[in-house]
């Protein structure tokens, strides 16, 4: 009975044990399947971004490549500029030489020897080519900046277009999802309907038709966000595995804009029309460089030699060792070149007329684009009001085409054209609403804001 009392009891704490342990491992699987859920969470989290249109406009500034490498032409006009900058200043030079002459020229001269030296030098008189220079590069310079600019516009220009486009894009998702859910409504009606022998079954065939149609277009709209959410991500740079969650959920509009055409002007800050002025003063700076050639040009130089070698280096007294220098005064008076620098000189002469005339045309140009510009932000604004009106038109029709049905006093096809006519009249609500948001972007670009 003892021995018995034992078994039973060794039996029961081997059980325990066993469920002890498994009860263990039980929960260190679920704690350890919580936390690699939990950082898969966190992970997603960390890649997702929410983004507003003002983020994206100061991350494509940022980030835009169009933009760093216009930053990097600016970087480089800043070097030539100070380049020019200190061309005109002493310069001072050394140099190292060494020879060795066999038989039987080492019987006239020293067998070997090295010669260090050292030369300063300084322009005395260029004709004003060293501040022509030091202007051009300065010019070149404003010109760097200004093309920035104008790079930075259009970057901003697409990053707006980029964001309402996938704005767009979430509305048209939503729309064809809305869609098939009322059509699979209607469709589950009219089988029903049928069924209970009320309509055709060409009526139950047309909407599965639709509905089918539906969900196709469903598939275009999710991977047209996909196309538009790649889009932004390349414009404001991000990267592609970062998921991109949108502020706007909706395309709101502001008051309608009514612009007289007449009165519209191009604003003199216009970053085009900046570059084709600044390119036009570069022009004529470069006209007086090739008048300045014409010019005497005056250098002064003072020259150090040093010459250490075998015995007879220094010719006067027949020693190893030589040290010396000299000055020169060189002057440079052009004379006669067969008319070269002044066939260059009206050469440029051309060249400066022909950019007064591209700057003339261009600014006509941009006069004109900002007009058209206003007048498409116009007529969005009076789209949307049509639109809009048709959209709640075709819904009260498509309301009233439902109630009819119910009625007996039309047909399904009659509910699904009027289905077809508001889905269409949405679609038209939310083209509208872009084009207007794009408008506004476009007039910023001529306007460079």
């Amino acid at each position: 009975m003892i021995l018995f009392n034992t078994s039973l009891l060794t039996y029961n704490n081997d059980r325990n044990r066993k469920t002890m342990n498994y009860s263990l491992d039980k929960n260190v699987s679920h704690l350890l399947f919580t936390l690699i859920i939990g950082l898969a969470t966190l992970g997603s989290a960390r890649a997702q971004q929410v983004l507003q249109l003002e983020d994206c406009l100061k991350m494509a500034k940022a980030n835009n490549n169009n933009i760093r490498a216009a930053q990097e032409n600016v970087e480089a006009a800043k070097e030539a500029k100070q380049q020019r900058d200190i061309a005109g200043k002493p310069t001072l030079d050394g140099s190292v030489m060494g020879f060795y002459f066999g038989r039987p020229l080492n019987s006239l001269l020293p067998e070997y020897a090295v010669n260090p030296g050292v030369s300063v030098g300084q322009d005395i008189y260029s004709g004003g080519r060293t501040k022509l220079s030091r202007s051009a590069a300065a010019k070149s310079l404003e010109i760097e900046e200004t093309r920035k600019l104008l790079t930075t516009s259009d970057v901003q220009y697409n990053t707006t277009r980029a964001y309402w486009q996938f704005v767009a894009s979430h509305e048209q998702v939503k729309l064809a999802r809305q869609s098939i859910k009322q059509l699979e409504t209607l469709y589950n009606d009219f089988n029903t309907q049928y069924q209970a022998g009320i309509i055709y079954k060409n009526d139950v065939l047309r909407a599965k038709v639709q509905l089918t149609e539906s969900e196709l277009a469903l598939r275009r709209a999710k991977d047209a966000l996909l196309i538009a959410e790649d889009n932004l991500k390349q414009i404001i740079g991000i990267s592609d595995s970062a998921y991109v969650i949108i502020a706007d959920t909706s395309i709101s509009t502001g008051e309608a804009l009514f612009v007289n055409a007449g009165g519209i002007t191009t604003q003199a800050d216009n970053a085009e029309i900046g570059i084709l002025k600044k390119s036009l003063e570069s022009a004529e700076i470069q006209r007086q460089l090739l008048k300045a050639e014409s010019l005497p040009s005056v250098r002064l130089g003072a020259n150090g030699i040093m010459s250490m070698g075998k015995q007879g280096v220094n010719p006067s007294n027949n020693s190893n060792f030589l040290a010396s220098y000299y000055g020169m005064l060189n002057v440079n008076v052009p004379i006669f070149d067969w008319g070269v620098r002044k066939r260059r000189v009206r050469e440029q002469d051309h060249r400066i007329n022909a950019q007064s005339l591209q700057l003339k045309d261009r600014t006509e140009q941009i006069n004109i684009e900002l007009k058209q510009a206003y007048l498409q932000l116009d007529q969005c604004h009076q789209r949307i009001s049509l639109t809009s009106l048709s959209l709640q038109q075709a819904g009260e029709n498509l309301k009233l085409s439902n109630d009819r049905l119910k009625a007996g006093t039309i047909t399904g096809r009659d509910v699904l054209e009027a289905q077809t006519i508001w889905l269409q009249a949405y679609n038209n609500v939310i083209d509208a609403k872009i084009e207007l948001k794009i408008a506004e972007a476009n007039v910023n670009r001529i306007l460079n804001k």
